[in-house]
């Protein structure tokens, strides 16, 4: 990827992690209130997570296999974009460590599930990373975050969808979060779906989570 490329998605990404977007209950919202929905609400509560289902989405099942653990998904209908939520807890990333013989701390299990599930998605290693910006963390409550925009291998259990920004954030003594966003475009119309859902889900404040 060249240097000017890298640069102006760089900036677009920031852009869109900036972008303040209304994400309330409205008239056109889609969200099923079933046993996936619940089973994500009992999660975000042990993590201590605010969620409110943006409007214009509608919700679709999750992908849950043995390398793509996901909890919760929405779809923008009409539009080719898809987000796919993981959500962990302090407990659930010193099991995927231990797991994986990794000795370090919780607290930075959040950098190995987002290279891990980047490695996943794509067969080349043109990945585009980032550290989210102490400014944009505070919006959301976090203490450390990244982003990776990668090119998809083409396959059915990402619907053959061509390209996913990834975005991660972790509290610590509490848990982290892992957004997909998934999409055909990269351009200007990606960030804009983007942008409908950018301040549906942040970590509460001052919110002590089950360890």
């Amino acid at each position: 990827m060249n240097k000017t490329l890298f640069k102006t998605i760089s900036f677009i990404i920031l852009m869109a992690l900036t972008c303040t977007a209304a994400c309330v209950f409205a008239q056109g919202t889609s969200l099923d209130n079933g046993n996936q929905y619940k089973a994500f609400q009992k999660t975000l509560n042990k993590v201590g997570i605010s969620f409110i289902f943006p409007e214009g989405f509608k919700e679709i099942k999750a992908v849950n296999t043995r390398n793509l653990k996901f909890n919760y998904a929405m779809e923008l209908p009409g539009k080719d974009f898809e987000i796919w939520f993981r959500v962990n807890s302090v407990k659930d990333n010193k099991q995927l460590l231990n797991e994986n013989r990794l000795r370090v701390n919780p607290d930075s299990a959040y950098a190995y599930i987002i290279k891990q599930q980047a490695g996943v998605f794509t067969n080349d290693n043109e990945w585009l990373t980032r550290q989210i910006p102490e400014t944009l963390l505070n919006r959301y409550n976090a203490n450390v975050g990244k982003t990776y925009l990668v090119n998809l291998s083409d396959s059915p259990v990402t619907k053959h969808y061509k390209y996913a920004l990834l975005i991660t954030m972790a509290k610590f003594n509490a848990g982290s979060i892992l957004a997909v966003c998934l999409s055909n475009d990269r351009g200007p119309e990606f960030f804009k779906n983007m942008f409908e859902a950018s301040d549906c889900m942040k970590f509460k404040a001052q919110e002590k989570a089950e360890k």
